[in-house]
């Protein structure tokens, strides 16, 4: 016997269950170690997860990836790895101990302790670690949880060290000047690769115009002549040294208010008020002509020329087309002053206060200064206008703040003598989805150098070692650091290789001798995370170990910032150190959204915890919904789209499972008895095995293939078959009376066969959907197999199904898939009609797609038959026998392309037969009208349906039912109507599917006919021991009945 299932299921319930089973009997410690003597190895190299907050739904989104390929693998027999990551070095996790502590500067880490707050840093990675290992456990993600990695472990920093090494070997590292972008309150830059992924924020910031007077050939002043500039960074006037203007634009000299204005014809929109255009010319005529600076009474712009320079990426698309440019203040004006020769003033500090030299600007922030900037225009006659821009501006990723623009020395790796061998190594690499590829070949091919450098404290020290005689040293291990040490060892030894303990140790120059210190940066944290695939794999400790598992096979994270982000740092640092692959696959995925397709915030209340998604939606319906998404798209996500899972795809599967127990107990079938050869089975039996193989066979590819959404949707299709079709039609088959185990007549070889299909059906289907549900395949296994003492202790413990081919038979699953076709193209030809399914009608006309299928009708005749309770099934060679159509011209289509031409078309249509152009629009070709050659599209065809009969068309089949009903239909029907009512009265009553009742029926002369008529049908329909219309005793359960005007009383009592 089996354990009775609820037919209404609490899945959160059974999942708790299920996991407190898992942990008592070590099911994941067992499922790891399975596969340790296997020669087959399947490695993965997990991105690692930021250990710095809970868990959320988007990460449990692709740890239920990274879990389903690995079980998958593993119940194909390969050996794994199952080696989690954990991220916990850089600016993320500061900001948040900052947070914690209540600080707003760097200078309150310094006053506070480098060494205290670091250790506070690595405390708060190891309590988040723990809270996302408890999260991971929940969500069933089996991984070997007391071996995680962590990047901010020694092994991990001295690893980098070597690849740091290696780039200084190869003259790719470099210490250099440029405006990098820079975040006042985190005191750091921030590198291109996390600007471009996750910096841009839509904010509305001031457009200013500004007057820049003009100079005459650079002493007299032009009276009343200004070049008209734009800026929506007003604090860079401060630092301005030159203007462009793009030689090739038209520009214009106009008049306003007796002033004159220089700007690019395109952009007079620019201009408030009236104005008249003096004169126009090319830009290259300004190019040359000096200017006052708009602060020019500062000390830092002393000795400075303001001069119009040329610049090709002067766009007309916003400003004025005469761009200000502030070198010390911009990525792109400090590439063009270089290039021109032209001063360069950096104005701010590291904290984005302005330096000496800007007079009453000095000491004041950033974010404090454009209104008092505004007023000092004003107060020169400079300020010509404010408006309010909106536009996407680079913020800091991890505190909010508007990021500045700033002249600073950072350390670089060089890209341009990689970027070959970057984009041969990462076409080695499949790619899913395909654009990926593509993506990451535009991002390598346009990256500017790697900015590896930080101005921060917790993270990886930077193993360079800087002398002022312009030499600098790349130390490459722990080792070669003691070694080369003259000072400080003894302190720094048996501490992690972090700051402060690190800065300890000093080197002696190479080239000069002198003592020298590290460098106090610390390093960019993709580091971190791109070097895992050596460090995670001994690539210095063992390198047999190394080759064993390198390259991964796979790996996977969510796309939009990982090609810029953690793939290109793997890519870039194993082209560096082995000039391959860090692996063979990359699966990626896009982003999470709401329900409503909106970005999921705190502040805007549409957050979902992961521990709340677990508790109310259930893991598995989580997983599921993860599973059937496509990874190229984003995910919609919420409590309803859940719900949807469960209703569509759970529940369905939930009640298979239950039907079968409740039946395979009340028959006491065996799954250890002697059961039918396949070949002796009936056909629908051996229908549904083959379809069980093929969909192996699938969902297999699929999976192999990194294709999970794929493997969904076939097994919901699947599922629908076995539901819907299989069992629905094998229902009598179940009910027919007598125990399994009491007689061995052939009635019962029938029922044996059903029970013994949808048992192996259901115990291949939960090994089958065991890597992506693992809570009601493990719940439903325990029940048909483990209580048993069948199979395995665990379905996880279980081999992934191989398809058997010889049970796969192509065509009876084609003529099957026929008949459930025309069977729902004739149900909703009754539903048309309004007549119920329970009313037998005489004839069912079938038209099909080919002369193949037509064969097959003989076949399926019994079938249609019994579904669509007709009398005879009638094959139609034209669909013109049970509908005619009616063909019009697409008038919205066709009405711009030939206008008056339409009358034609119209005329050479009527003449046209309708059902000759049909099949042509079916078959997607063009129709040929005399002159006139239309598309598919632009004719339009209706169905008008003949008299007597409704009917169906759908791809070029066609379904009709004839709707005449004869007396003698008409009480078959009432008979069968009834016999439902007896039915739903049984469960009313409470009684179990197997008893057996006494039935009374009283009604109408022509009602007693009926049930006189069909006697033997209500006997085996409702299982009735005797029939009666009199005498209906007091303790029945009673209900009266309306048939179509025909009354009756029911009463029903249990043997």
């Amino acid at each position: 016997m089996f354990k009775p299932v609820d037919s209404k299921v609490n899945f959160p319930e059974l999942e708790e269950t299920i996991l407190k089973w898992w942990e008592n009997n070590e099911i994941p410690k067992k499922y790891m170690s399975r596969n340790e003597s296997s020669k087959k190895r399947y490695s993965f190299i997990d991105g690692p997860i930021t250990a710095n907050n809970p868990m959320g739904v988007h990460h449990a989104w692709g740890r239920s990836y990274k879990d389903l390929f690995a079980r998958f693998r593993t119940m194909q027999g390969y050996k794994q790895r199952y080696q989690n990551g954990f991220d916990g070095q850089g600016l993320w996790i500061e900001v948040e101990v900052e947070k914690e502590l209540g600080f707003s500067s760097k200078t309150d880490i310094e006053s506070y302790g480098v060494d205290k707050f670091v250790t506070l840093c690595k405390e708060r990675v190891q309590r988040f670690s723990d809270v996302i290992t408890k999260q991971s456990k929940q969500l069933a993600y089996w991984m070997h949880w007391d071996n995680s990695y962590h990047t901010m472990a020694d092994n991990n920093n001295y690893t980098i060290w070597h690849f740091l090494k290696t780039c200084h070997e190869r003259g790719l590292i470099y210490e250099g000047t440029d405006v990098m972008p820079w975040c006042p309150r985190c005191s750091t830059g921030l590198s291109e690769h996390e600007i471009v992924t996750e910096g841009y924020v839509e904010i509305v910031h001031p457009g200013l115009f500004v007057k820049f007077p003009v100079i005459d050939s650079g002493i007299r002043r032009t009276p009343n002549e200004s070049i008209l500039v734009w800026t929506t960074t007003p604090w860079t006037l401060t630092s301005n040294c030159a203007a462009a203007v793009n030689p090739e634009m038209h520009y214009v000299k106009v008049s306003q208010k007796e002033e004159f204005y220089y700007l690019a014809k395109s952009r007079l929109t620019s201009l408030s008020g009236e104005y008249e255009i003096v004169e126009e010319f090319k830009g290259a005529e300004l190019i040359g002509l000096c200017y006052d600076g708009p602060f020019d009474e500062l000390p830092a712009q002393r000795d400075v020329e303001h001069r119009i320079l040329a610049w090709d990426e002067v766009s007309e698309g916003e400003g004025t087309g005469i761009v200000h440019i502030a070198p010390g203040a911009g990525k792109e004006d400090f590439a063009l002053g270089k290039r021109e020769g032209i001063s360069t003033i950096a104005p701010l500090n590291d904290q984005g206060d302005f330096i000496e030299g800007f007079d009453w600007l000095t000491g004041l922030n950033v974010y404090d200064v454009n209104d008092r900037i505004y007023e000092n225009l004003k107060e020169k006659g400079i300020f010509y206008r404010l408006e309010k821009y909106r536009h996407r501006y680079p913020h800091c990723w991890r505190c909010g703040s508007e990021l500045v623009f700033r002249l600073v020395d950072e350390w670089f790796i060089r890209m341009d003598p990689l970027r070959e061998s970057l984009a041969r190594v990462t076409q080695n690499i499949n790619w899913i989805p395909e654009f990926g590829m593509k993506r990451e070949l535009d991002w390598i091919r346009n990256m500017d150098d790697w900015m590896i450098s930080k101005k921060r404290y917790y993270g990886l020290a930077l193993p360079i070692y800087s002398c002022d005689c312009g030499n600098f040293e790349v130390i490459g291990s722990e080792g070669e650091l003691k070694d080369r040490s003259i000072e400080g060892w003894d302190e720094f030894e048996g501490n992690s290789p972090h700051r402060p303990w690190i800065d300890s140790v000093k080197i002696a120059c190479s080239k000069c001798g002198t003592k020298i210190s590290r460098i106090l940066d610390v390093g960019n944290p993709w580091l971190d995370a791109g070097i895992v695939s050596f460090s995670t794999l001994k690539f210095r400790e063992d390198k047999d170990y190394w080759n064993d598992w390198f390259p991964a096979d796979w790996i996977s994270e969510s796309f939009p910032g990982q090609y810029r982000n953690w793939f290109y740092s793997l890519l870039v640092m194993s082209t560096v150190l082995v000039d391959s692959e860090p692996c063979k696959n990359i699966f990626s995925y896009a982003l999470m959204r709401d329900e409503n397709g909106e970005d999921m915030h705190k502040s805007k209340g549409n957050a979902i915890w992961f521990e709340d998604a677990a508790e109310k939606m259930g893991v598995d319906a989580m997983r599921w919904q993860f599973a059937r998404q496509n990874p190229a798209a984003n995910l919609n996500f919420g409590f309803g789209t859940a719900d949807e899972v469960r209703r569509q795809f759970l529940i369905p599967l939930w009640n298979v499972y239950s039907f079968f127990v409740t039946y395979a107990n009340i028959d006491e079938f065996d799954p250890r008895a002697e059961i039918p050869l396949i070949s002796e089975r009936t056909e629908l039996d051996r229908w549904i095995l083959s379809e069980l193989n093929s969909l192996t066979r699938e969902v297999t590819r699929a999976l192999e293939s990194f294709e999970p959404e794929n493997v969904t949707r076939e097994v919901e299709q699947f599922t629908e078959y076995l539901s819907n079709w299989y069992i629905r039609r094998s229902r009598r088959r179940f009910w027919k009376s007598g125990l399994l185990s009491d007689s061995s007549e052939d009635s019962n070889h029938d029922k044996l066969s059903a029970y013994s299909t949808l048992y192996e059906t259901l115990v291949t289907l939960t090994k089958l959907l065991a890597p992506v549900v693992p809570f009601i395949t493990e719940s439903i296994y325990q029940n048909l197999v483990t209580s048993q003492s069948l199979g395995k202790e665990s379905v996880h413990l279980e081999d992934y199904p191989v398809t058997d081919r010889n049970i796969v038979e192509r065509e009876l699953s084609e003529r099957t898939r026929l008949a459930m076709r025309l069977s729902s193209m004739g149900r909703s030809a009754r539903s048309k009609a309004g007549i119920k399914v329970r009313q037998p009608l005489e004839h069912i006309y079938v038209h099909t797609r080919t002369v193949n299928e037509l064969g097959m009708l003989p076949l399926i005749e019994d079938q249609l038959l019994d579904e669509l309770n007709v009398k005879h099934v009638t094959p139609v060679a034209d669909a013109a026998e049970i509908v005619s159509f009616q063909i019009q011209p697409n008038l919205p289509v066709l009405g711009p392309r030939y206008g008056k031409k339409l009358g034609a078309i119209r005329s050479a249509l009527e003449l046209a037969d309708p059902s000759d152009i049909k099949v042509l629009v079916d078959a997607g070709h063009n129709i040929e009208l005399g002159e006139f050659t239309l598309e598919p599209g632009e004719i339009l065809i209706s169905a008008i349906e003949l008299d007597g009969v409704s009917s169906v068309i759908d791809s070029g089949y066609a379904v009709g039912i004839s709707s005449d009903i004869s007396p003698e239909l008409r009480e078959e029907g009432t008979a069968r109507e009834l016999v439902h009512r007896i039915q739903n009265m049984r469960r009313s009553a409470g009684f179990e599917i197997s008893d057996h009742i006494n039935l009374w029926i009283s009604g109408s002369d022509e009602l007693s006919d009926i049930v006189e008529k069909h006697f033997t049908y209500f006997k085996e329909e409702t299982l009735a021991e005797n029939i009666s219309s009199r005498d209906i005793p007091v303790d029945c359960y009673i209900e009266n009945h309306d048939l179509d005007g025909k009354k009756a009383t029911v009463a029903v009592m249990k043997v």
